[in-house]
């Protein structure tokens, strides 16, 4: 299984290492990451844009798949399903866990549960991810 750092300059040159997704914790049926609120990533109010959530999420599950699947094969999403539950204020961090529902040889699901570093809960996202080949 590729390591932190590994999937981490995967992820840095393109739009999650441009938001600041750290990757923290890598397993088969779970990843782990932190976000810290920036005022570009933020909209009226200084709370996260939503857009922003769902990209992490979005983030996290393909990088599950991503650990699951076969040489040869590539990822994209077909679904994705997000409840706002509370608010991410600028200059705070969010952690998001996602883990797997079903990790399938042509389809994965995932769930990431987006909490505050308090552990208020922000958000919770499901998303199905599509295994096909490369």
């Amino acid at each position: 299984m590729p390591s932190v750092k590994s999937v981490q300059a995967i992820l840095d040159p393109l739009f999650p290492g441009v938001m600041g997704v750290r990757i923290v914790e890598l397993a088969l049926e779970r990843v782990v990451a932190e976000l810290t609120v920036r005022p570009d990533l933020c909209t009226t109010g200084g709370v996260l844009h939503g857009g922003a959530f769902m990209a992490l999420a979005d983030t996290l599950g393909a990088v599950g798949t991503f650990l699951n699947m076969p040489q040869g094969k590539r990822t994209t999403t077909t679904d994705s399903s997000t409840k706002f539950i509370g608010a991410a204020h600028v200059s705070t961090t969010i952690i998001a866990e996602c883990a797997a529902l079903h990790r399938g040889r042509t389809t994965m699901v995932w769930q990431t549960t987006i909490k505050s570093a308090e552990g208020k809960l922000c958000a919770l996202v499901t998303q199905t991810q599509l295994v096909l080949d490369a």
